[in-house]
C-alpha cells in the first residue's frame, strides 16, 4: 500500500455545534473507536482554527447562532474546503436535508441518532476524504510529468491522443520519422504511460482532450 494513503491518525472529525452536551458526546463516542476529534461551538470559530487543508470530515449541527450549517456549507466552497460534511440536527425537516444534500452533504441525521449509525457515516466520510486526496495526488503527478515535456514532445504528446501515426506525425511537424519516434519514446517515458490507451486515459484526467471523439 502507498505511504500516501491517509489513515484514521492522520485524519480529524472536525465537530461543530453549539450545544456542548452534544459536542462532548460526539467526542466520547468518536474517539473511543480511535478516531480524533476536534470541537467547535459556532461555524465561525472553526473558520478561524481550522488548519489549511487538513484531512477528515465535519459533523456539523444545521441550526446554530450566528452563521447555519447550511450557510458554514456555502463557506466551505468559498474557502475552498473539500471536506466531506454530515448533517446532524434536532429540527430537521425535507427543505433543510434536501438543501444540505444539494450542496454535498454526505448525508443528513436528525437527533436522537444510533451511535453505530453516525459512526458508520463518519467513517465512510473519512474514506471518501482519503480516496479524494490520492487522486489529487495522482494528478498532481500527472501534471508534473506533462509540465517537464518539451514544447517538441508537447506537440507528439497532443498528435498521439489524436491518433496519428509516426508518419503522419512526421508530416504535420516536418520532421522525418525517426525522430518522432525518439520524441515519442521520450514523452512516453516521462508521462509513465505504458501504452496508448494509459496516455489517453492520462489526457482526460488532465483535461487536455474532452472526450474520445
Amino acid at each position: 500500500m502507498s505511504e500516501n494513503v491517509l489513515t484514521s491518525n492522520s485524519q480529524t472529525i472536525y465537530v461543530v455545534d453549539d450545544d456542548q452536551d452534544v459536542r462532548e458526546s460526539l467526542k466520547w463516542l468518536l474517539e473511543s473507536v480511535g478516531l480524533q476529534v476536534s470541537c467547535y461551538d459556532t461555524a465561525m470559530a472553526f473558520f478561524e482554527q481550522y488548519p489549511k487543508d487538513a484531512a477528515g470530515c465535519i459533523v456539523m449541527d444545521v441550526r446554530m447562532p450566528g452563521m447555519s450549517g447550511i450557510s458554514a456549507q456555502k463557506k466551505l466552497a468559498d474557502h475552498h474546503i473539500d471536506l466531506p460534511v454530515i448533517m446532524i440536527s434536532a429540527h430537521g425537516n425535507i427543505d433543510m436535508a434536501v438543501t444540505a444534500m444539494t450542496q454535498g452533504a454526505v448525508t443528513f441525521i436528525e437527533k436522537p441518532f444510533d451511535d453505530q449509525t453516525l459512526i458508520d457515516y463518519v467513517q465512510a466520510a473519512l474514506d471518501k476524504d482519503a480516496k479524494r486526496r490520492i487522486k489529487q495526488q495522482e494528478l498532481s503527478g500527472k501534471q508534473a510529468h506533462y509540465d517537464s515535456l518539451t514544447k517538441r514532445e508537447r506537440q507528439v504528446f497532443e498528435l498521439v491522443v489524436k491518433g496519428l501515426s509516426n508518419q503522419e506525425m512526421a508530416d504535420e511537424l516536418g520532421i522525418n520519422k525517426k525522430t518522432v519516434e525518439g520524441h515519442r519514446a521520450h514523452m512516453m517515458a516521462k508521462m509513465e504511460a505504458g501504452s496508448l490507451p494509459e496516455l489517453i486515459h492520462i489526457a482526460l484526467s488532465l483535461g487536455l482532450i474532452s472526450s474520445l471523439d
